[in-house]
């Protein structure tokens, strides 16, 4: 008992910490988690097999280390890759190259050039981390604004609410979706056919449900010059050489995560493979790129996974799990709409990393007990946990970078005009992925 009151205590400050975001979320997580492993597993359970269970290092040349509790090292090296990745491609000039280029496509007139920067904010997420797709994306939007003598805060937000969608689709597009997706064994494949169902009817519904919102400022810059002077795509590429090898390297980082599951590769590996060729490829710029991952990010992955182990070591998440069990009655529908619901709306408001973190095990547990599939309550965390977030401002970390970006711009987003867009439309995404859900899995 004393250890379980002990856990919770300790996974509350962390939260409320995080909340308050005034100390470094990765100095909150790690904090927590010393204190875990001294008074949780020390003081209270006096039980060192608890303590190297959760560090996850003794297993690590077993397959066991993927996917065992404790800290998820796939999940931590894997958005490591990832990141390096991403540096290399930014570096090469690669997104502003892109974007330019659909611009240039559509003629630079206002609704397909909205539409346009919807659905490739959504595509890219499924593949490269949504804050990065949101910053190099809001930046050439102002740009483009500036340009074209229109208000870029509509395209702004609809392509970060579209970054959040596309990034639930696959299991690399959204740190939640990773973390469940390392702990339960599912594959690129796996998302794509499940989450990624949800998300492809869901962005039909979005693209439109933004045209509507935003019709009258569109139909205002449709009036607007056809545009003359403006850059050639071609500038945006830095080193041409460079270009070539990020995209050359991010298509074979795709194939691989796609037939993860055929070839029998873990993401911790393909994500370290293609951080060592990125690094090898940028030759005298490598320590460049090493210094621009966010390590930070990955120590605050460090420090949860040790707290929430701390909870599940110590059973309260097997309560949490019957209880939700209990409320349900073993209805797997009811289940459903109370994970899919439950996650969305404190992903609204709390960082969804730490409770997709913390709901893995309570649906672990909660599909045991009831002998049901977990994957069906995983789509449903998933879906709830990536859309959430995208309700308010701070929901998601995409949210804050886009924002940001506007407002360096002049282009500030307050609350009430941010939820008054983007709280209806994760209304529709969440309720459309339950009905999915409902008539596919129940």
């Amino acid at each position: 008992m004393v250890a379980q009151i002990l856990a919770v205590v300790i996974f509350a400050v962390m939260f409320a910490l995080i909340v308050w975001d005034k100390i470094e979320r990765h100095i909150v997580t790690l904090g927590c988690g010393l204190l875990t492993l001294a008074l949780v597993f020390g003081l209270a359970m006096r039980d060192g097999g608890a303590v190297w269970e959760t560090l996850n290092i003794g297993s690590i040349f077993t397959p066991g280390f993927w996917y065992s509790a404790g800290i998820n090292w796939s999940t931590i090296l894997f958005i490591a890759g990832m990141m390096v990745m991403v540096e290399g491609m930014a570096r090469a000039g690669f997104f502003q190259w892109l974007c330019m280029n659909l611009a240039r496509l559509v003629h630079y007139k206002p609704v397909p050039l909205f539409v346009t920067f919807m659905l490739i904010s959504a595509f890219l997420s499924m593949f490269i981390d949504s804050i990065t797709v949101i910053l190099f994306l809001a930046a050439v939007t102002v740009e483009l604004g500036k340009l074209l003598k229109i208000d870029p805060v509509p395209m702004i937000l609809s392509e970060i609410f579209c970054a959040n969608l596309g990034g639930s689709a696959t299991m690399c597009g959204d740190p939640p979706n990773i973390i469940i997706g390392t702990s339960l064994g599912y594959s690129f494949w796996d998302f794509l056919s499940n989450t990624g169902v949800m998300v492809a009817i869901s962005l039909v519904l979005v693209v439109f449900y933004f045209y509507f919102i935003f019709r009258k400022e569109l139909a205002d810059a449709a009036g607007g010059f056809t545009p003359e002077n403006l850059p050639d795509p071609k500038s945006a590429i830095r080193n041409r050489r460079d270009f070539a090898v990020s995209s050359v390297i991010f298509a074979c980082a795709v194939v691989l995560l796609v037939t993860h599951a055929q070839t029998g590769l873990t993401v911790a590996f393909i994500g370290m493979a293609i951080a060592l060729v990125t690094l090898l490829a940028s030759g005298r710029h490598m320590l460049f790129l090493l210094q621009r991952v966010d390590y930070k990010t990955l120590l605050f992955f460090v420090g949860l996974f040790v707290v929430v182990s701390g909870l599940e070591q110590t059973g309260v998440l097997e309560i949490v799990a019957g209880f939700i069990g209990n409320v349900s009655g073993g209805n797997l529908r009811l289940m459903v709409a109370i994970i899919i619901w439950l996650s969305a709306v404190a992903s609204a408001f709390i960082d969804n990393i730490p409770f997709a973190a913390t709901m893995l095990p309570v649906i672990r547990s909660l599909a045991a007990v009831q002998g049901i599939d977990p994957a069906t309550l995983a789509w449903a965390l998933s879906m709830g946990t990536d859309i959430g977030g995208s309700a308010t401002p701070i929901g998601a970390s995409a949210n804050v970078v886009g924002l940001s970006v506007a407002a360096k711009n002049g282009h500030f987003i307050g609350w009430g005009r941010y939820c008054k867009v983007s709280a209806p439309a994760t209304v529709i995404v969440v309720a459309v992925s339950m009905l999915f859900m409902f008539v596919r899995y129940c």
